[in-house]
């Protein structure tokens, strides 16, 4: 039994590298021509010099939250989608309302790929509870399945005990869903004394996968994996059996920005996932998902040879409102751009006494009360709040990707 999906994932990674940016100027260009709202945003951009990281993050991000303001503007995709809705295979409406595109190829968000890695194979018989409506997860999920040559039950979401049952009757072996729900449908069957032992893989995802829930379904003997998507890219990234962070797609670029900014952070630090992906019916470029992470150095123990990430760590986007008026990570960075002494910076919104105060604490190699007034007018002109600033020798920021720490507590 192969132990890789396919051969791409066991690439020398400098040969990943330069396949990926390779084809890059032709995606590029092919989005640009194609897409209305990629021919607007990349207007200054000549595809044909984005041959290399340096000159991809010189590209502007497009976030994930900027989308409902795209596609009001130009219905129903923001003109992102670089062919005709009517080739689309699908469209799915997440809240905001979002849209977002899939085209008609097999597996088209790629899920195969996670799914292998998590012990899915030919002729497995799963159950499918994540939503079919609206929603992108239950179809996508199916698609991975169905690519590997499983068979899908699609039970949805909800009815415990009809799932239990289902389980049992089919004697199903694989799961897919959130975890919390496999927890309530493993705790429905001892409830009602069900036999479900056919299970016996998970392939989880869409929130946080407790340790002790992992823990206490490996006693049972369910082999729990956890994939990361979204409705917009699809597969970003997954887990193997090694367990050791979260392999990225082969079909991908990452970066990690400093968030607020399109700047990428030094390797190993926090900061915002922003994805290139190759899907010719609806390129994303430079993506900000508004996601934490960081990278982890080295190889997985699997074999698998593409960049692994922490995973989910977090939100990026950390706008607070002070005193009425609304702050954001782009404004901080604003300031950072401004004085270049500073290596990194977070600003502290406390609240004592009860009054909202701003203290940015700044990264620098020398103090001076020169540079603190100065910084401080730049947090007042750029924000239109007063502010403190505290500095601190390089390093001693925590690195967790936050920029804005609201540490105000309420009686």
């Amino acid at each position: 039994m192969p132990e890789h999906y396919d051969t791409l994932e066991t690439r020398d990674p400098e040969e990943r590298e330069r396949a990926l940016f390779a084809a890059l100027p032709a995606h590029l260009a092919h989005a640009k021509k194609n897409a209305p709202g990629w021919t607007r945003i990349l207007a200054d951009v000549d595809a044909g010099e984005v041959t290399s990281r340096a000159a991809l993050a010189r590209l502007p991000v497009t976030r994930k939250s900027d989308l409902p303001g795209l596609q009001k503007a130009e219905r129903p995709l923001g003109g992102l989608n670089a062919v005709p809705v009517g080739e689309l295979g699908r469209i799915f409406a997440s809240p905001g309302p979002i849209y977002d595109a899939q085209g008609r190829g097999r597996d088209g968000s790629r899920l195969a790929r996670a799914l292998f890695a998590a012990g899915f194979r030919a002729g497995d018989l799963t159950v499918n509870t994540f939503s079919y409506h609206f929603t992108p997860a239950g179809s996508m999920l199916e698609s991975g399945a169905l690519a590997l040559g499983c068979t899908v039950v699609p039970t949805g979401v909800g009815q415990t005990e009809m799932q239990v049952a289902t389980i049992g009757d089919l004697r199903a072996n694989a799961y897919m869903g959130t975890p919390s729900f496999l927890k309530l449908i493993v705790e429905k069957a001892d409830e009602l004394g069900a036999d479900i032992a056919s299970l016996k893989k998970a392939a989880v995802g869409a929130e946080y996968l407790p340790p002790a829930l992992r823990a206490s379904m490996r006693g049972r003997g369910i082999h729990v994996t956890q994939s990361y998507a979204s409705a917009d890219l699809g597969l970003i990234a997954y887990e193997s059996e090694a367990m050791e962070g979260m392999i990225l797609d082969e079909a991908l670029i990452l970066e990690i920005v400093r968030p607020g900014t399109g700047d990428p952070v030094r390797e190993g630090e926090v900061g915002e996932i922003v994805i290139t992906s190759f899907n010719a019916d609806y390129p994303l470029i430079r993506f900000g998902t508004g996601d934490l992470s960081a990278v982890l150095p080295g190889i997985s123990p699997c074999g698998r040879t593409n960049t692994r990430i922490r995973g989910w760590m977090g939100r990026a986007d950390q706008t607070t409102k002070v005193r009425g008026m609304f702050v954001q990570p782009s404004q901080i960075a604003e300031v950072v751009k401004r004085h270049r002494e500073i290596a990194k910076a977070r600003l502290v919104v406390d609240n004592p006494g009860g009054a909202d105060r701003m203290i940015l604490h700044c990264e620098v190699a020398a103090e001076g009360e020169a540079l603190k007034a100065a910084i401080e007018v730049s947090l007042r002109e750029i924000t239109k709040l007063r502010g403190e600033v505290a500095f601190g020798k390089p390093g001693e920021l925590a690195n967790d990707g936050k920029v804005i720490e609201d540490a105000r507590k309420y009686e």
